[in-house]
């Protein structure tokens, strides 16, 4: 199988499993991931999920090039699918944590991007270089590299499809963690037990708040938290978390 999806309780872990191919991004892998997230939405048991690559060589080395140079003609209609479902991606009401374990070149940077954190190893390495191809990113690089990196270090790296190591990932806010290969599983893995014990209708609240609000002026975005606020605010998650902490013991919540 190209896509494999393990659940532990709330945690789903989705790896991309085409180790020989760097596991490249083709229409195959895109299809399978699409129809992974949309069932993932519907299951109200899971609430992270982790994306990594199979191997310790990369995370996604790009889409598939020669499926792309086979496109001919169709090449923007097979890119536009694969900005969809990296859209698909980025609009899960889930908690998103790329688990970077190598190459994020292409197509794989994008999936990074498209996710709502990033822990990376440290033999990650980040690149757009599509340019050297003749190409440009299409899977929404040249958008989302820019609000996180700026539009300065977005054009650095993709005029010149250079190699971005971990640390230089990390220190222009690529990347959120950085942890030793060997421990990168088990700090995100760590790190998405940390999520769960939170109230469910809360984070799924906040990603909502900061998602729907980070292009909008400040007073609009202003609106768009208080009106999450108010369904968190007047939830049963609220009542329960309130009344544990007050009775110093672990609430016990039930996502509404």
């Amino acid at each position: 199988m190209d896509v494999i999806l393990e659940k532990e309780g709330p945690i789903a872990t989705i790896t991309i499993n085409r180790e020989k191919a760097y596991n490249a991004l083709n229409r195959s892998v895109m299809e399978t991931l699409a129809q992974t997230f949309r069932d993932l939405e519907e299951d109200k048991g899971v609430m992270v999920v982790i994306m990594t690559g199979a191997g310790e060589k990369a995370f996604v080395a790009g889409a598939d090039v020669k499926e792309i140079r086979e496109a001919g003609q169709e090449r923007p209609a097979l890119i536009k699918k694969g900005q969809e479902v990296l859209t698909l991606i980025r609009n899960s009401s889930k908690v998103v944590i790329a688990a970077v374990n190598g190459y994020a070149f292409g197509g794989g940077c994008e999936l990074a991007l498209s996710c709502d954190i990033r822990f990376a190893s440290e033999n990650a390495r980040f690149a757009l270089p599509e340019a050297k191809l003749g190409l440009m990113p299409g899977y929404g690089g040249t958008q989302l590299l820019s609000r996180f990196v700026g539009t300065g270090m977005a054009k650095y790296m993709m005029f010149s499809g250079d190699m971005l190591s971990t640390d230089e990932a990390f220190q222009c806010g690529l990347v959120e963690k950085v942890c030793a290969g060997e421990k990168l599983m088990e700090e995100v893995n760590a790190f998405a037990q940390k999520i769960t014990k939170n109230g469910p209708l809360a984070v799924k609240c906040i990603k909502k708040a900061v998602d729907d609000g980070i292009e909008r002026s400040l007073d609009e975005a202003l609106d768009i938290e208080f009106e999450e606020y108010t369904k968190v605010a007047l939830s049963s998650d609220a009542e329960e978390g309130m009344s544990a902490f007050m009775e110093k013991k672990s609430p016990i919540f039930q996502g509404k």
